[in-house]
């Protein structure tokens, strides 16, 4: 039995050896796009969780403090962008809602407080609050308290995220 010269099927390898690094290729881009949808709708789905936590809780309290006007009955927490510090990267969207969320449960306690309080209890707050350390997704952020605004059972609170460099 005679073998053909290899070099007949030379030019039919190259044409489906490009083929499959085609097709390879297709799959990548393909899987590259399809990852990056996937995590900007896991982004999405994660910020909706946290929102929906939060007005639950929200609508649990205002039914209880229905008819009293003069209690704390909504903590909103926002958060301001750090001064850029030397290497240091800012908070991904993710880590900033679950860092906020934390702080929203720490200051759980203070709804259903009396308005008129809130002197003495900003001072408690700031001692809880200022420079503590939350870690999240196995990293160190510390928080300060910027601002504190109390006005129609509504307690505003600003604070300042950024990452914890120890000395």
């Amino acid at each position: 039995m005679r073998v053909p010269p290899f070099s007949r099927f030379r030019r039919f390898t190259q044409i489906s050896a490009i083929f499959v690094l085609g097709i390879v290729v297709g799959a990548v881009i393909y899987n590259a796009i399809f990852h990056v949808g996937y995590n900007v709708l896991w982004l999405q789905n994660q910020d909706l969780r946290v929102d929906i936590e939060q007005y639950q809780e929200d609508i649990k309290t205002l039914k209880k403090y229905n008819n009293t006007s003069t209690v704390i009955r909504e903590i909103k927490i926002r958060s301001e962008e750090s001064k850029a510090q030397e290497g240091s990267t800012p908070v991904d969207p993710v880590t900033l809602k679950l860092i906020l969320s934390e702080i929203r449960s720490d200051l759980e306690p203070m709804r259903g407080r009396s308005m008129f309080d809130i002197d003495t209890d900003s001072k408690l707050v700031r001692l809880l609050l200022d420079g503590k350390l939350y870690i999240v997704r196995e990293k160190e952020y510390s928080v300060k308290i910027r601002t504190m605004l109390v006005m129609e059972g509504v307690l505003q609170i600003w604070v300042e995220i950024s990452p914890f460099k120890r000395n």
